[in-house]
């Protein structure tokens, strides 16, 4: 039986709605790498507290009055998360593997998982922002950057998809 799924243009509509909601509540726009690096701060703060303080990086996410997880954007991200695994969940579409193409081993591919997601996570700390923060509000707000980045994203992907198209057929 073929599995269904929500349709992408409902579903753009209401990330649309999300966004404009966001805007109206919140006064700025959607984004997750900020989590990740209020994680990591939290993280090495636990861990060295002193050289947490000092690091210009992490001291701006530190202060004496609250943790740095207690921000919305820590929220955000996490109810992302759930909302995508609870969506799994009802669909039936939870299963314990890895998704891979018939050349490629499962360890090969969790490491080249592993490796992009760092990359991707250390890129978008780079450039201020990551593609959600980016494309989403970035292009909502007709940054002419923000459009920029989408279209090099989708260029950049269709032109890595050509050299890695056998590890999938």
């Amino acid at each position: 039986m073929k599995q269904r799924y929500a349709n992408p243009y409902i579903m753009g509509v209401l990330l649309g709605f999300v966004l404009l909601f966001s805007f109206y509540t919140m006064g700025r726009g959607v984004g997750s790498s900020a989590t990740f690096a209020r994680i990591s701060a939290a993280g090495v703060d636990l861990i060295a507290p002193d050289h947490a303080k000092e690091t210009r990086y992490f001291s701006k996410y530190l202060s004496e009055k609250r943790s740095p997880l207690m921000a919305w954007l820590v929220f955000l991200t996490l109810g992302a998360g759930l909302g995508g695994l609870f969506s799994a969940f009802i669909s039936s579409r939870i299963k314990g593997e890895v998704m891979r193409g018939p050349s490629i081993g499962v360890s090969a591919r969790l490491w080249l998982a592993l490796g992009g997601g760092i990359l991707s996570g250390f890129a978008a700390r780079l450039a201020r922002g990551c593609t959600s923060g980016q494309a989403l509000t970035g292009a909502s707000e007709l940054a002419f950057g923000s459009w920029i980045f989408m279209f090099s994203i989708f260029a950049g992907a269709y032109a890595t998809a050509y050299f890695f198209r056998k590890e999938w057929l």
